[in-house]
């Protein structure tokens, strides 16, 4: 990990799933002299020594900022999508980079590393690169792609100032309550249905190894890097699953669901919206999207990571006896 100066190091989000590993891997590291966590929400697992600020990153008026903070982590942000009014992406996650980079600068914090997202490339079966052109189409995607920009603002606003922009793929591990630990209950039950297609390709990467790769961005001692937070390699939903089911579930079946049932699902479904039913086509959709995202700046920097999806499944079983929760 890269040594840390003297002084303080806020996170934004600290209490979300990334958030809170990257406190416990910082107070692990034993080099910062004061940890402070600033979410909104409430912390579902404290870490030791970290000091907890309840505050909303819309509105940061009342918050105590420590002239002596050398470095700051924004990962707060609203972004299950979809799932949220649109005007609730941008309040937070562009008035949220606002606020934390309006502190930032008049208290002449060197530096900052900002979680974007993949959404910003918006969908497409193409391989996106870092230097592919951000095309976003839902509320969640330009809010990120306009922080980015807020960012941006604020590293070119003086000399010395030090960014990073990491855009994940989907990120899983233990306490991410999302799609992967959503997997790894259906299969233990048995079975698993694929959803139209078995070669749906899925950007992942594990949330320690995501965190590997922001304190690795952070040692090369440049002054701005823009990077995407993935394996390498291509995973398809097919992949996910044998991986899973080599290591952990053995006598899980799989059966294919036929894709026009799945297109059928999202028609009916975008047609019974205006009974707020709750299930919304766009998550139907998502299941057979590919999300297909190459961390190129990774690669060309020799960032490897062998075995990687097997290595963090194993892991991440350790980390919760088997639970995967």
């Amino acid at each position: 990990m890269t040594p840390m100066k003297s002084g303080v190091t806020i996170v934004f989000g600290g209490a979300g799933f990334i958030g809170t590993h990257l406190l416990r891997r910082l107070q692990a590291n034993g080099e910062n002299s004061r940890l402070i966590s600033v979410d909104i929400k409430r912390p579902a697992r404290q870490v030791d020594g970290v000091e907890y600020v309840q505050a909303d990153v819309r509105d940061l008026s009342g918050f105590e900022f420590p002239d002596n903070t050398s470095l700051i982590y924004n990962f707060a942000a609203v972004h299950t999508t979809p799932g949220h009014p649109t005007h609730e992406y941008y309040e937070t996650n562009i008035a949220g980079a606002l606020e934390i980079t309006r502190l930032a600068a008049q208290h002449n914090v060197p530096e900052i590393v900002f979680t974007s997202s993949i959404s910003v490339y918006g969908p497409g079966e193409d391989r996106k690169t870092e230097n592919s052109l951000l095309t976003p189409v839902s509320a969640y995607g330009y809010s990120k792609m306009l922080a980015e920009k807020v960012h941006k603002n604020w590293h070119g606003g003086e000399d010395g100032r030090k960014l990073t922009i990491v855009r994940p793929a989907v990120v899983f591990g233990a306490g991410e309550g999302g799609n992967f630990t959503r997997l790894a209950k259906l299969m233990k039950k048995g079975f698993f249905i694929y959803p139209g297609r078995k070669d749906t390709i899925k950007s992942c990467i594990s949330v320690h190894d995501l965190l590997d790769a922001i304190e690795f961005a952070r040692s090369r001692n440049t002054g701005f890097i823009v990077f995407n937070g993935a394996y390498p390699e291509r995973y398809t939903l097919m992949d996910i699953v044998n991986t899973f089911a080599i290591g952990h579930f053995k006598n899980v079946k799989t059966v294919n669901l036929p894709k026009w049932v799945v297109l059928g699902a999202a028609k009916l479904l975008r047609v019974m919206d205006v009974f707020k039913l709750g299930v919304h086509p766009e998550r139907v959709l998502k299941l057979i999207r590919s999300t297909d995202v190459y961390p190129e700046w990774l690669v060309s920097q020799g960032q490897e990571y062998p075995q990687g999806l097997a290595r963090a499944l194993d892991r991440w079983s350790k980390e919760t006896n088997g639970r995967f929760n």
